[in-house]
């Protein structure tokens, strides 16, 4: 596997654990990596090995409480303030590997992250992949919101992928969290799913939409809206037939994994060099 290595930052919560995965040679570029809700960026080892392989260094960071990093679990007050922090990791690739154009990826809750990011860091970025991303609208939050009481059930695994092991894997992971929704962060998705419909689209920079068709946990039709009014002059749509939730741990995630190195890198082909 990709060698790695852990290293922290102060965020707006507190401590933020962060991760760097890089191969033997000199990269030719940067990807920026927004996990989702409830998990950590650990679980994206797999990942980050197709993108180095592809020429990429990798960065990401667990969001304030989730996996290493502090905070109350799973509690979100703001994901602006989560764009904040994403951009320190920015800041620190682009002070390791100055002159590489950065290549921003988020999942689910990650999608959206990466897709505000993308609307206020739009010229700094090269291209953005969104993977099953909580865009557009979001009826379960609503719905949750509507009880007097969120009830205490933990995801329900055969969501996020046909790959049993993947769901076995999860269970018994201790840094995912498996308690119930918090009503204040799923008051911040909703601001957060606003914010991005009263954002501006991403114009030139080049937009991949990826989403597994069976998705469960964030529908595909819910996400439609919200890419709809994101996307501009380069959008590529790839939809997963079969597929749910986790496309990056599905039957098929060599091909998806393919799909977003091939776009990556027919992005960055035709991308005039910049100097460091």
């Amino acid at each position: 596997m990709t060698d790695s290595r852990e290293w922290t930052l102060e965020g707006h919560g507190g401590r933020l654990v962060a991760r760097t995965w890089e191969g033997g040679g000199s990269p030719s570029h940067v990807v920026l990596l927004a996990h989702g809700y409830g998990e950590h960026c650990g679980r994206y080892e797999h990942v980050a090995d197709a993108l180095v392989a592809h020429g990429a260094v990798v960065y990401a960071v667990d969001h304030v409480g989730h996996g290493k990093s502090e905070g109350e679990r799973v509690l979100v007050t703001d994901f602006e303030r989560i764009v904040d922090d994403l951009h320190q990791v920015d800041g620190r690739a682009r002070e390791e590997h100055p002159g590489l154009p950065v290549v921003l990826i988020g999942h689910s809750m990650g999608g959206l992250i990466a897709a505000r990011y993308a609307q206020r860091y739009a010229d700094s970025l090269a291209a953005v992949v969104l993977s099953g991303p909580l865009v557009g609208t979001y009826d379960a939050a609503r719905q949750l919101l509507e009880l007097p009481e969120i009830p205490e059930l933990p995801i329900d695994v055969a969501v996020l992928s046909r790959d049993p092991e993947v769901g076995k894997a999860y269970e018994s992971d201790p840094l995912i969290w498996h308690g119930s929704f918090k009503r204040t962060t799923l008051e911040s998705i909703l601001r957060g799913l606003d914010a991005v419909m009263a954002g501006p689209s991403l114009g030139p920079l080049p937009l991949m939409w990826a989403h597994g068709e069976a998705d469960a946990l964030v529908p595909i039709d819910g996400s439609r809206g919200g890419i709809e009014h994101l996307r501009g002059e380069e959008f590529v749509e790839k939809i997963y037939p079969e597929a749910r939730h986790e496309i990056f741990n599905e039957l098929n995630k060599d091909d998806v994994l393919a799909d977003v190195t091939a776009f990556i890198g027919d992005v960055l082909s035709r991308r005039a060099p910049t100097g460091s």
